[in-house]
């Protein structure tokens, strides 16, 4: 083979769609070695993906093989809206191996890093944009604009850090409809995206992350009713590691047959399972702010 799979999926809702991206992935993927592979570990799957959720915020919203809970998707929910902003490195010290950036760092902080000066931690870098308000402010104003746009690659960082940044932009337009409803749609680009430990994650992540920042900065500037539109998910690698396949195969595509999809999915809109992803956060913020993690 030459050429990396090109495939394209489309569901109504978030578990829908992702567990379809998932079959597609491990029947038509392609196999690659990748640098994070150990000894004995086999060939990843691999594809480049194209992914659209119709309608992001309609159950069944979570899909149950994704390894983890509610309180995991609380927790990335507050890590996108910025609850770990302070937990990044100093660049120039070789023995904090803190993460590099958090995504919404890039977002809200483009162009800067933290470097000790002194003995102590300090914003480094020419420049700093926030792009969230920016792309708010924009599309308040012009909803139809083509230039709302997000990104977090930093060359000067980047290509020589240890784990560069998976996703790459955010892209926002709007279409209104006849009852002056604004509907927000989004492109979002990973360069990278590990479909079994993380993509599910990513997913509902920046769909919450759509409508309680973005499109709700754009509700509060024009007084409209903004609600989502689809949302377009595309990764340059779309991948299950070797090493993950043989779970993924245990906990999802060898069950497909004797399960419904009602059993495989949970409603997010549940009273229950609302109340629980709520009440993580309190315990969330008390462990990050003793722990640091």
């Amino acid at each position: 083979m030459k050429n990396i799979p090109v495939i394209s999926v489309t569901g109504k809702s978030l578990a829908e769609a992702y567990e379809t991206a998932l079959i597609y992935l491990y029947g038509k993927g392609t196999r690659f070695k990748t640098q994070y592979d150990k000894p004995g570990d086999p060939l990843s799957i691999d594809c480049t993906m194209n992914l659209t959720i119709q309608e992001p915020e309609s159950d069944p919203m979570i899909h149950m093989a994704f390894p983890g809970g509610v309180d995991s998707l609380r927790e990335y929910v507050l890590e996108l809206e910025g609850l770990k902003d302070h937990l990044v490195k100093n660049m120039n010290d070789p023995d904090d191996k803190r993460p590099e950036y958090t995504y919404h760092g890039r977002l809200r902080k483009y162009g800067v890093w933290k470097e000790l000066v002194e003995g102590e931690s300090k914003e480094q870098g020419a420049f700093k944009v926030d792009q969230i308000e920016n792309v708010i402010n924009k599309l308040a104003e012009q909803p139809f604009t083509r230039q709302a746009q997000m990104i977090t690659w930093m060359p000067n960082i980047d290509f020589t850090c240890d784990d560069p940044p998976s996703l790459q932009s955010l892209w926002y337009r709007i279409l209104e409809d006849e009852d002056g409803v604004y509907w927000l749609n989004c492109n979002i680009r990973y360069r990278s995206n590990d479909a079994w430990n993380a993509g599910f994650l990513n997913m509902f992540g920046f769909i919450q992350f759509s409508k309680d920042i973005i499109a709700a900065g754009i509700a509060e500037k024009t007084g409209k009713t903004v609600k989502l539109g689809r949302m377009n998910w595309q990764a340059d690698s779309y991948h299950i590691y070797g090493k993950d396949i043989r779970t993924a195969k245990e906990r999802l595509f060898e069950r497909i047959n004797d399960m419904a999809f009602e059993e495989r999915t949970m409603k997010f809109n549940d009273p229950i399972i609302r109340e629980a992803y709520l009440k993580a956060e309190a315990e969330i913020v008390k462990r990050i702010k003793e722990t640091g993690a």
